[in-house]
């Protein structure tokens, strides 16, 4: 059987944490901006978890 593939555009937006969790960036604040408050952008800064529902999914993605 075949090595399982690497899903690149996964790896361009995810990672694995050390404990085995999948992070991601948060969504929403790319444009459409101008309305939204100074602490609603700040606080969508950063990395957040993946939603358990489907870290499994994406942590078959991410393997390679």
């Amino acid at each position: 059987m075949p090595k399982m593939k690497t899903k690149k555009c996964a790896v361009k937006r995810m990672k694995m944490s050390a404990g085995g969790k999948v992070m991601r960036s948060q969504g929403g604040k790319s444009h459409l901006n101008g309305y939204k408050t100074r602490a609603r952008k700040r606080n969508l800064r950063g990395t957040t978890v993946t939603d358990k529902t489907v870290t499994k999914t994406m942590q078959r993605m991410l393997q390679g």
